[in-house]
């Protein structure tokens, strides 16, 4: 069955861990033994309900104080696929947090308290997913029960929100009225907002298309081992190890190697059952190649008049994560790829205010949470595409080389001037 990732999004106490509790139990997801924990703790706390938020927040600390920290992930299937999710937290400062939690999910659930309407951090939240390329987009708008079920209020926030999000790259927003904590429109339809003719969100999270998502025409093979053997008896083996990042992969394929520059052919392609005759994205494969040709680990593999971009000069939009703010000409460890080097800031270009997105060209720096563009200037060449094109070559970490503590991430945009 396919996979389909996904995120939640949006501001403190709009009920994210809610509805993907109440996704959990509605589904029959949930073991018996864990929802007796559940009930215990929300007696202990004193609700009057069996409070589904504690199925996914985990730590102590977010079951005291009732909010989500750290991502959660939790693991579920319906006959139709298969799903993992990202449930992430809402307050400002664990913004970081979230982009993690976004970094791989094909589809984003973006939650909406209906008395309150969008939030700062609701559009914060949009904004990080369009920025990573996420291209579907649903939002929820929850707690319709509070609000008499109306179609007026859903209807207000609903086109609030597409008129902001014609600013950013969303290419397929659904809205949803939904009730986490009454199960309204999660699993079933609800039958009080008969009004309402859409699917419920589990039918939509079962039928949303995303195979179209995944870039199968720019062929890159990021070298992550070169394989030697460990006996003499197959000494003239070499088998170049790594995850197809897009593209397909065929047995007799003409292929080049970065940075060298020499062709050569694919003789075989292994995956983990066995010999493949072609491979697609994310598979992980070791291939052969019909010439001895210098390769390393950061090096890639792609066709001879398909190349990536190669530069030391980029320019990227970055999620800054350290409460260190980010200054020119500092310098950091970059993970691209598979390869390392060091890269240094060359400058600021603007810092994004959310709100307006307006770009604030004057700002001095970056503190924890902001989000603006730079110029970095790598130690090693780069071999990347737009992050809009291809999300595994166009994305990078920033590494505190003395803390050894991701500080940003970044989507790399056209080649640096």
């Amino acid at each position: 069955m396919e996979l389909l990732r996904f995120a939640t999004g949006g501001s403190v106490d709009d009920g994210k861990s809610t509805l993907i509790g109440r996704l959990l139990y509605d589904s029959k997801q949930v073991f018996q033994d864990q929802l007796e924990a559940v009930q215990r703790t929300s007696v202990a706390h004193g609700d009057e309900y069996v409070n589904l938020a504690l199925l996914t927040d985990g730590l102590r600390a977010e079951r005291e104080q009732g909010i989500t920290i750290d991502v959660a992930y939790r693991y579920f299937s319906t006959p139709r696929r298969r799903f993992i999710i990202a449930d992430t937290p809402g307050h400002t400062q664990h913004t970081r947090n979230m982009v993690t939690g976004c970094s791989t999910a094909d589809l984003v659930l973006l939650l909406i308290d209906a008395r309150a309407g969008a939030t700062e951090q609701t559009r914060r939240h949009a904004m990080i997913a369009s920025l990573l390329g996420i291209r579907h987009l649903v939002l929820c708008v929850n707690k319709m029960d509070l609000v008499g079920y109306s179609q007026e209020r859903f209807e207000e926030i609903r086109d609030e929100f597409i008129g902001f999000s014609e600013r950013l790259q969303v290419y397929d927003l659904t809205c949803i009225p939904i009730s986490a904590l009454t199960g309204d429109n999660v699993v079933e339809r609800s039958t009080e907002m008969a009004w309402y003719g859409g699917l419920s969100l589990l039918d939509h999270l079962e039928s949303v298309v995303i195979a179209s998502d995944r870039n199968l025409i720019d062929l890159r093979l990021p070298v992550q081992l070169v394989i030697r053997p460990i006996s003499s008896e197959h000494h003239d083996f070499r088998g170049y190890a790594g995850n197809i990042a897009s593209g397909v992969l065929q047995v007799g394929d003409e292929v080049v190697a970065l940075p060298s520059g020499f062709s050569s052919h694919v003789t075989s392609i292994d995956g983990p059952d066995g010999p493949l005759k072609e491979a697609f994205p994310p598979e992980s494969v070791v291939v052969r190649l019909s010439d001895d040709i210098d390769i390393s680990r950061g090096d890639m593999l792609c066709r001879p008049n398909n190349r990536p971009n190669v530069g030391q000069d980029v320019s990227a939009m970055v999620c800054w994560m350290s409460e260190r703010p980010l200054r020119e000409g500092a310098t950091f460890a970059i993970k691209h790829t598979t390869r390392w080097a060091r890269a240094r800031v060359r400058s600021l270009q603007y810092r994004l205010d959310v709100n307006a997105l307006h770009q604030d060209v004057k700002a001095p720096e970056l503190e924890l949470n902001d989000i603006g563009r730079i110029h970095l200037r790598t130690t090693a060449p780069l071999f990347y595409d737009e992050y809009r094109d291809n999300r595994e070559t166009g994305s990078f970490v920033l590494v505190d080389e003395q803390t050894n503590a991701t500080v940003a991430a970044g989507m790399l945009r056209r080649p640096a001037g």
